[in-house]
């Protein structure tokens, strides 16, 4: 006679092995695990930092590339690399720039969210990218998936709502987000200790310390962004929890997916109210 084989699976919350038919996991005490909807809901797209890099590229160099054919006729063009390659103005503001002009003059508060996925230039956007390949992969790893998402979306609205609060009328790019995950890692490094901790809080201490530095010199740099960022990273990142702490709860994945599915909205419809009147017109 045929033994009949328990069906098994990864819970959709902490990930570890259990009976589909589970009326709960052992683990995280999630209900129903073996749900489809559960599963499809908490499970998320996104298993490994490496994927998170690539999303994050790919939409940050999206949004790049239609700030430049939003406002062609103004797109700057020249052999200063600063300047070169870089969107108007106009194009930023329809896209979803944010400081006190678009929110205290236009109402648009969900630009704190759609300013972290726009770039001023390529050097810009390319600085900011190389850091995010460097980040992405470590706060992946100390953190877990979901938090990385969090941590990210997170910081980097607290970031330029920061900069908003300091009166800074416009404002765009990725770097709040990215001061978020160093303060997040400054943090763990902090808190962990032992050489590990250490050697990963002196590592991005170091970044800290250049990013200030190269805002004092050159300017323009969000000052104010990079800080309130930095700040929100080590403070989310001790309210979150990292890896060696705990493992990542229901909780962290449904917020996870409650930020991917926020800045996917505000994109969508900054993307949409921005190109709509050219297919009127």
């Amino acid at each position: 006679m045929r033994q009949r084989q328990t069906p098994s699976m990864l819970c959709p919350g902490c990930r570890k092995l259990l009976n589909r038919e589970a009326p709960f996991c052992p683990h995280c005490g999630i209900q129903r695990p073996g749900a489809w909807w559960k599963r499809l809901a908490l499970r998320g797209w996104l298993q490994d930092p490496n994927q998170v890099v690539k999303v994050l590229i790919g939409i940050n160099a999206g949004m790049y590339v239609i700030s430049l054919l939003v406002s062609p006729r103004s797109l700057q063009v020249s052999f200063d690399l600063l300047t070169t390659l870089s969107p108007s103005n106009q194009s930023l503001l329809q896209l979803g720039a944010t400081g006190t002009i678009p929110i205290d003059h236009l109402q648009r508060w969900w630009t704190l969210l759609s300013a972290n996925y726009l770039h001023g230039g390529i050097l810009h956007i390319l600085f900011n990218m190389l850091a995010l390949r460097q980040l992405i992969p470590l706060v992946g790893h100390l953190y877990g998936i979901n938090r990385l998402i969090v941590l990210y979306t997170l910081t980097g609205v607290a970031g330029f709502w920061v900069s908003y609060v300091a009166g800074v009328p416009f404002t765009i790019g990725a770097s709040a987000a990215l001061c978020g995950l160093i303060g997040a890692t400054l943090y763990y490094g902090k808190s962990r200790g032992g050489l590990f901790g250490e050697a990963i809080y002196r590592q991005i201490g170091g970044w800290a310390i250049g990013i200030f530095v190269i805002g004092l010199l050159i300017p323009g740099i969000n000052n104010w962004g990079h800080g309130g960022g930095m700040v929100a990273g080590a403070l989310l990142g001790f309210l979150v929890g990292y890896r060696e702490r705990g493992d990542e709860q229901p909780w962290h994945t449904m917020l996870a997916a409650v930020c991917m599915a926020a800045t996917g909205l505000v994109l969508a419809w900054m993307l949409l109210s921005s190109i709509w009147p050219y297919v009127l017109g």
